[in-house]
């Protein structure tokens, strides 16, 4: 028996054929070993290695699945194996096998090995599938439905590389994908595919999920409408998130840049100076907002409480607003300028330019920040005459209203109507007098 064993081993190592009587001698063999490297072998007869797929050797069975020759009977029972390692193995064969392949095969060969595909994009772990999709995820003749199953995944290391890479997805399937309620991470997984189409971009942008839109603006080849990008615009003050990947857009109009400019850091206003694909007079935009903010830094406007002329001296009280007041009557109290104190983390002067603004005591805009009214910042901008983008600066950075509370704009317009402006500045002022009167 040794003899044959060394005889036969040798033949199986060069890959040579195997008598049918001595194969199936081998397959019975106690010694795993012998089983083992048997399994390996391409050129035994498919009944020999359907046989070794029962095998009760894990290795065994792996090396069947494994195994280009082994017979599609007997890669369908391997696809049910109790074994992760075993079905792994078989993905991986499987997957490279089924570009070509559809549901609907008339082949018995072809039918079997798609069924034992379709079985293993099934598979209870996630391993197993994110074999599948792995290998399948840029191949153009992939089974579509095969495709589809595994973008629906419910495990994003399954259905992130078929939503990101796979050519076989239309945007009809992505967007039917989106509307159903798509696992965390599948929608930055389709912001990253490469042409991303408008319709999809919409749909996305319109989402609440702030990660998935940073990937969509930050993917050059996405097609994000003029529109969409302004609704973002709009948005994205307080989500520095987004700062970084719109000063990169390609093909900013204009009027983006300008609002850009307003609230993005220095050091992206940089970013957006140094571009070379602007036209001059956006540029020229660029430069008088970095001219505005040079000059705001060494402004130092300090905002002092009512103080007299000298220590222990009687006499009229300093105004306060009085620099504030000046800079209004010159022209240099702009939205702009607004925006550069509360990037720079000046609180004071931005509540004296709202009290400036409005008309308003400062009180009266103190009480309204204090109070952490959203709806009372959007009173105080829409009487200052700022925008809506300004509106919600001013409530998350000024009032610190929570994310959740916040009020944005309504089809581009302020969401209040001029009565509750009204009411809304009404009702501080009387808190003010209350306080007062005690």
């Amino acid at each position: 028996m040794t003899s044959l064993l060394k005889r036969l081993l040798g033949g199986i190592k060069g890959e040579k054929p195997v008598a049918y009587e001595e194969a199936r001698d081998l397959a019975a063999s106690a010694d795993a070993k012998t089983r083992g490297e048997l399994a390996a072998h391409k050129g035994l007869m498919p009944e020999i290695l359907y046989y070794l797929a029962n095998d009760p050797l894990t290795d065994v069975r792996r090396s069947i699945a494994k195994n280009p020759s082994t017979p599609v009977q007997a890669n369908l029972l391997l696809a049910k194996d109790a074994d992760e390692d075993v079905r792994s193995d078989l993905a991986l064969k499987i997957a490279k096998l089924a570009p070509g392949l559809g549901a609907d095969e008339q082949d018995r060969i072809r039918r079997i090995t798609y069924e034992t595909l379709e079985m293993l994009a099934r598979d209870q772990l996630p391993r197993v599938r994110r074999i599948i999709a792995e290998t399948l995820k840029d191949v153009a003749n992939a089974p579509p439905e095969i495709i589809r199953r595994l973008a629906r995944d419910t495990e994003i290391v399954v259905a992130g590389p078929v939503l990101e890479c796979s050519p076989v997805l239309t945007d009809d399937d992505l967007l039917e994908i989106i509307s159903t309620g798509p696992i965390k991470g599948a929608l930055a997984a389709i912001s990253r595919r490469a042409g991303v189409g408008a319709e999809v971009a919409d749909v996305i942008a319109k989402s609440e999920d702030v990660e998935a839109i940073a990937v969509l603006l930050g993917n050059r080849s996405a097609q994000i409408r003029e529109e969409t990008l302004d609704r973002l615009i709009e948005r994205a003050p307080d989500i520095e998130m987004w700062h970084a990947p719109l000063v990169q857009r390609p093909h900013l109009s204009a009027r983006a840049v300008g609002r850009i400019a307003r609230f993005v850091a220095d050091n992206l206003l940089d970013v957006l100076k140094s571009r070379q694909d602007l036209p001059e007079k956006v540029m020229a935009d660029v430069e008088r907002e970095v001219k505005k903010r040079l000059e705001a830094e060494t402004q130092q406007i300090e905002l002092r409480q009512p103080r007299r002329k000298g220590p222990g001296t009687a006499g009229p009280q300093v105004d306060p607003l009085a620099e504030l007041r000046q800079l209004h009557a010159n022209g240099k109290l702009e939205e702009a300028d607004v925006a550069q104190y509360l990037s720079g983390n000046k609180l004071d002067a931005v509540t004296g330019a709202l009290a400036v603004r409005t008309g308003l005591s400062l009180e009266v805009v103190r009480k309204a920040i204090e109070t952490q009214s959203a709806k009372g910042m959007v009173a105080m901008a829409t009487k200052a005459g700022l925008s809506m983008d300004m509106a919600v600066q001013l409530q998350t950075k000024l009032a610190r209203v929570s994310p959740s509370a916040l009020i944005r704009a309504h089809k581009g317009n302020c969401p209040l109507t001029p009565d509750e402006v009204d009411w809304q500045i009404g009702f501080f002022k009387s808190l003010v007098a209350d306080a007062k009167a005690r």
